[in-house]
């Protein structure tokens, strides 16, 4: 990328709706933000390795997580030096999250900073599946307009996109439900990060799947809906080029995994 487009880029920043892909080494001098959404694809090493990278050089006062709930967050212990030690107090085995070396750089590069959990434990995700959203999370739902239906449009798009994300295997009339569990998921980690925000002043950085960090309407949006005058950063991460509209500030395109076929459990 061009010294001039990187100097438009930030000069722009946080008013883009969307930007452009970035290289690696840009993510040492990312725009600043009060809240940064590093995306990732959950299994690809070099995308922790890329979050870890952008956490050393921001040294965000907190850390909110996708993969810790509360009370995961609260029991993280202060002397965090032993990675083994650290997982076992996490329960991070029984999580069903990738391997913990994967995420122990992004907590190491962290340093003193404060971790907050904004994981949905199963049985709420259910609830929200059934029941909507807006019932499991609370009296703040109206804040992150989880209250409120979607427009039409969007709920078809946001319903086609889980069908696909689940292989086509499951009845597309599930997939309602599938929407609402994910924006329970998307409202938890916007109001995880707002409380980090007021509790530590920032900045805040959030570790999240790169369908949580997009602009549209994922946890970004929802952090300015519910606080407009807080500044937010979006940063995705791809395994293939996700196209000139892709709803992030930012992003990166990596090489992807060699993986079975995750949609082989589901057939």
């Amino acid at each position: 990328m061009k010294a001039t487009t990187l100097t438009v880029l930030i000069a722009a920043m946080p008013a883009l709706l969307r930007a452009e892909p970035i290289p690696q080494s840009f993510l040492d001098r990312l725009p600043p933000a009060q809240i940064l959404v590093l995306g990732e694809v959950h299994d690809n090493p070099q995308h922790h390795r890329n979050q870890a990278r952008a956490i050393r050089a921001q040294r965000p006062a907190a850390v909110v997580w996708e993969m810790l709930t509360p009370e995961q967050a609260a029991a993280m212990p202060e002397d965090r030096g032993d990675p083994t030690g650290l997982a076992a107090a996490l329960g991070w085995a029984e999580s069903g999250w990738p391997d913990f070396a994967l995420y122990y750089q992004i907590i190491d590069a962290a340093g003193t900073a404060r971790h907050y959990g904004a994981g949905v434990p199963r049985p709420e995700a259910r609830r929200a599946f059934g029941e909507g959203a807006a019932a499991v999370f609370g009296p703040d739902a109206a804040r992150f307009g989880l209250d409120a239906s979607l427009p039409d449009d969007q709920q078809a798009e946001r319903e086609a996109a889980q069908f696909e994300s689940h292989c086509r295997a499951m009845p597309r009339e599930m997939m309602a439900g599938m929407v609402e569990a994910q924006r329970l998921r998307d409202a938890s980690l916007a109001r995880a990060a707002l409380q980090a925000l007021d509790e530590t002043g920032g900045p805040v950085a959030v570790i999240a799947g790169s369908g949580h960090a997009r602009r549209d309407h994922g946890a970004p949006a929802l952090i300015e809906r519910a606080a407009p005058g807080v500044s937010v950063l979006s940063l995705g991460q791809a395994e293939t080029d996700p196209g000139p509209d892709a709803p992030y500030d930012l992003w990166v395109i990596t090489e992807p995994v060699d993986r079975p076929d995750p949609c082989e459990s589901l057939r």
